[in-house]
């Protein structure tokens, strides 16, 4: 965040300031390198990172499941994900392809409009198309409840598990998704209120040239971006894997709960065939156009 900033002051004083081509030259190569940077770590993230964010889906489903808190809680959730998925590319397809059964479902099911039984008047109709915004959002979050559902069942046959996962959330989907949406929503709530805290430190800087002052904005929203990546996300993850561990306790899969999935996400008949066949986790899989991490939002 800190070499953005310098990224774009930089450009201003290019733009606003005395400086020469030189200092836009400058900027470009920066800009490139940020580019670069951004590129690996895009790899990182896919095949470090992703199972390190597995590794925390473990351990929060084993203190959920178990009451306690493993010793060494970075070996613990690492050894998890080691031995049950072998390897990244083996929990990236299965989390890819619940991902998607997971969006495709909710959206059939989860329409805030088709849910509120009276005409809405066309004054909030805005609000709605917010509500039915964050729905979207809050799904970000499910498949990792979903992937610490495969740690507590500790099935052999993956694609059975997450399988298995996929329809006792559709049988407890009112419950997960509906706390899910509050807290989501209250996160970028959380997020708002912060950025508004510190705005008087940008404000306070409006003496300084418009390139500093600009600096001094860039700064203020990696404040509020380092705390909603690094606190906020992290503790909506575990609630959300709370939520969903309770509340599939005293539920059960069943073929017409299957069915019902089925009709409306056509991804669930190949994690069902997948599932049937005890497919091999490490297989070519569906890419959904992007890399998913478990627990993402935007």
């Amino acid at each position: 965040m800190i070499y953005l900033a310098l990224v774009v002051w930089l450009g201003s004083l290019f733009l606003w300031g005395d400086g020469g081509g030189g200092i836009l030259v400058v900027a470009l190569v920066m800009l490139i390198a940020l580019v670069s940077f951004a590129y690996i770590w895009r790899l990182i993230k896919r095949y470090v990172l992703y199972m390190v964010n597995a590794g925390h889906v473990a351990v929060i489903a084993h203190i959920v499941e178990e009451g306690e808190v493993p010793e060494n809680q970075l070996s613990y959730g690492t050894t998890q994900v080691q031995e049950y998925f072998v390897s990244a590319s083996g929990l990236y397809g299965v989390n890819v392809l619940v991902d998607a059964i997971l969006k495709q479902f909710t959206r059939s099911i989860a329409r805030v409009q088709e849910l509120i039984p009276v005409p809405i008047p066309s004054e909030l109709e805005a609000l709605i198309d917010v509500l039915q915004k964050s729905i979207v959002l809050a799904v970000r979050y499910l498949d990792t409840a979903i992937l610490a559902y495969m740690f507590v069942d500790r099935n052999d046959n993956r694609w059975a598990s997450a399988r298995d996962g996929v329809v006792l959330y559709g049988k407890t989907w009112k419950t997960v998704l509906g706390s899910t949406l509050l807290i989501v929503v209250g996160m970028y709530a959380l997020s708002f209120v912060l950025a508004t805290l510190l705005a008087p430190v940008a404000v306070a800087l409006d003496v300084l040239p418009p390139a500093f002052e600009l600096l001094s904005w860039v700064l203020v929203a990696g404040v509020v971006a380092v705390v909603h990546a690094g606190v906020v996300k992290p503790w909506v993850k575990t609630v959300v894997i709370t939520t969903f561990l309770v509340e599939q306790r005293e539920e059960t899969t069943d073929s017409e709960t299957m069915s019902w999935i089925e009709d409306r996400s056509d991804r669930f008949g190949e994690l069902v065939e997948k599932a049937e066949n005890d497919a091999p986790v490490d297989d070519d899989h569906p890419d959904a156009g992007r890399t998913p991490t478990p627990g993402e939002a935007a």
